[in-house]
């Protein structure tokens, strides 16, 4: 079921548009059957994949969580590259069926295109689990591999659901809409659900990286759109290999991804003690009635917690949900009033770049991933865990009752 939830998550629905055009134009029964069944096996297999590296990587003693490869900037770069590539093809900018001509994917377009749209949905998918999938998840890391790797299997799985279902039920398939000219507006629509993906894993890559190494990135986006603009035009002039612009392009991003370096800080971190004299500065201020949130730390959680309530969230930058509950609820003018009213201490466990500690903390509290909302009573060092999705109304309340 959380895998099923997962398409309509917005990190989700962009890639989806590479699948609806695929719908409309299904052909026969055998057709629909592969192609659904191509990209299910896409889907699980990134999430079991995933699953299994992460449970490899534990074994080892590494503390890495669900969603670990937007921990990365190369990877995030490498998916802003691909972002953009896929939104110019959509775009028209380029055409596909050149790069495989003659080869055997080309004779079998749409489970090979089917296979690697689920597999590219299922990587992009993993940030947005959270609501759904973070105590099954949880789970997974703690119990037997076997069963563990199921779940993930279930993730991909329900991810697939409304594909296979389309593909193996000629009735749904009826209900499409007949293949037509309509088709070519919608793709060129369907570019700028991913030219927004790409600008929001730019801004993303803002805060994990430094200036220069996200300029490294923008340069390196630039030559791939160039290579691709003249790749178009060199197929659209019907000339042969019109590919060769991509070579020198992809020797050169792959090898600048593997030498430079990211750079930055954590941005919370870097400021651990400025965080706490704003807090400070922020309590003593009842016109603002603010509380600013002091950096996570377990052993200052534990000596705040026998003082005073205490509100601790775990968050990333690439995680969509918790910016959303940090804007809707957190953020709010009256949950902070709230929050200084009662004296609640609020602590932010940045974990957009993988901090152990963090990690660490929230395995013990049968997590795999963000976010985690736990509020701890004045006194008492087992937290209550909070919904994933937050509401102001929530926690004005708890504030509220334990002022």
């Amino acid at each position: 079921m959380g895998g099923l939830l997962l398409n309509l998550m917005p990190c989700v629905f962009p890639i989806l548009s590479l699948k609806v055009l695929s719908l409309t134009n299904l052909g026969d029964e055998r057709t629909a059957k592969t192609g659904a069944l191509a990209y299910t096996l896409g889907a699980v297999l990134v999430c079991v994949l995933l699953g299994a590296l992460i449970l490899m990587l534990r074994a080892f003693g590494l503390q890495v969580g669900w969603a670990f490869q937007l921990q990365r900037p190369e990877i995030i770069v490498a998916l802003i590259l691909l972002m953009m590539a896929i939104g110019l093809n959509l775009a028209g900018l380029f055409e596909l069926g050149t790069l495989s001509s003659g080869s055997k994917l080309q004779q079998k377009p749409g489970s090979a295109g089917d296979f690697w749209t689920g597999v590219l949905a299922a990587f992009v998918a993993t940030p947005c689990t959270g609501p759904f999938m973070a105590t099954a998840l949880g789970a997974a890391m703690v119990l037997p591999t076997s069963v563990g790797l199921m779940v993930f299997a279930g993730l991909g799985l329900g991810m697939a659901l409304p594909f296979l279902l389309v593909g193996f039920i000629p009735a749904l398939r009826k209900r499409m809409p007949r293949p037509g000219a309509w088709m070519l507006t919608a793709k060129r629509c369907f570019a700028v659900p991913m030219f927004l993906t790409a600008l929001g894993l730019v801004w993303v890559l803002m805060q994990q990286a430094d200036r220069g190494y996200l300029f490294i990135a923008l340069l390196l986006l630039l030559l791939l759109s160039l290579g691709l603009w003249l790749m178009g035009l060199l197929q659209r002039s019907g000339r042969h290999r019109p590919w060769w612009p991509l070579v020198p392009i992809v020797i050169l991003v792959g090898g600048t991804l593997m030498i430079a370096t990211p750079g930055g800080s954590n941005h919370l971190g870097a400021n651990s003690a400025a965080s706490t004299e704003m807090k400070a500065g922020a309590e003593a201020d009842a016109a603002t009635e603010s509380v600013c949130p002091l950096v996570f730390d377990e052993a200052s959680l534990s000596a705040l917690v026998k003082q005073q309530d205490v509100f601790v969230y775990f968050s990333a930058d690439w995680c969509l949900t918790c910016q959303v509950n940090e804007k809707v609820a957190i953020e709010r003018q009256e949950t902070q009033a709230a929050f200084a009213r009662a004296n609640t201490a609020v602590m932010l466990g940045d974990w957009t770049k993988g901090d152990p500690a963090i990690t660490r903390f929230l395995a013990k509290n049968r997590r795999s991933g963000v976010p985690l909302y736990l509020w701890y009573s004045k006194g008492n060092p087992a937290p209550q865990v909070l919904p994933q999705l937050l509401t102001p109304s929530l926690l004005i309340e708890k504030a509220s009752a334990g002022g």
